[in-house]
């Protein structure tokens, strides 16, 4: 089950090529349509309720359209993902600067929509790397001195550390495979 954790509406004037990458997945039932975008998972567009039957929809990739429609961007969190241990700053210390495997480690606040966007996706890498990576979560409200140490100035921020120091920093909600290139560096 899919919680929706916000939703932003924007007017059918921008739903354009810019909006819909190649990479999305449509599907459409007799009283909407949808778009899946596969490189964030949980993000969706969704029609507003249709006026016209489905036939009326054009989506294609250089133009997603319908008479007088509003389109809705949704991130949604699975209840089902994976629970990454938030540091606080008396662990930061022995879990990360003195840890023998590589540490990731994401810069987060609860009220930061992209970064709960991400979410699944860090869940995800730290499944994948099990056993050859770390993954730890940093609330930047919560341990505002370790954000400042290492300059966090936007959320989310993903820094890898290896041997304790710190060796890339990814900053924003970005593809898994920008993440994936990174950590394969320091394995």
């Amino acid at each position: 089950m899919a919680t929706v954790l916000e939703s932003l509406t924007i007017p059918r004037a921008t739903a354009t090529a810019a909006v819909v990458p190649r990479a999305a997945a449509f599907s459409f039932s007799s009283s909407s349509c949808s778009v899946k975008f596969s490189e964030f998972n949980g993000l969706t567009l969704t029609s507003a309720a249709l006026t016209r039957s489905v036939d009326s929809i054009s989506l294609t990739r250089r133009r997603l359209r319908r008479r007088d429609s509003v389109f809705r961007v949704s991130a949604e969190s699975s209840d089902t993902t994976l629970q990454l241990p938030t540091l606080s700053e008396a662990e930061w210390k022995s879990l990360v600067l003195e840890s023998e495997l590589p540490v990731m480690v994401e810069f987060w606040a609860p009220w930061c929509g992209p970064c709960r966007m991400v979410q699944p996706m860090i869940d995800e890498l730290a499944q994948q790397y099990a056993g050859k990576l770390k993954v730890y979560k940093v609330n930047t409200d919560e341990c505002p001195t370790i954000a400042s140490d290492y300059g966090i100035r936007s959320i989310p921020t993903v820094i890898i550390f290896k041997n304790g120091e710190k060796k890339e920093a990814v900053i924003g909600a970005v593809p898994k495979t920008t993440l994936t290139t990174s950590i394969e560096k320091f394995l």
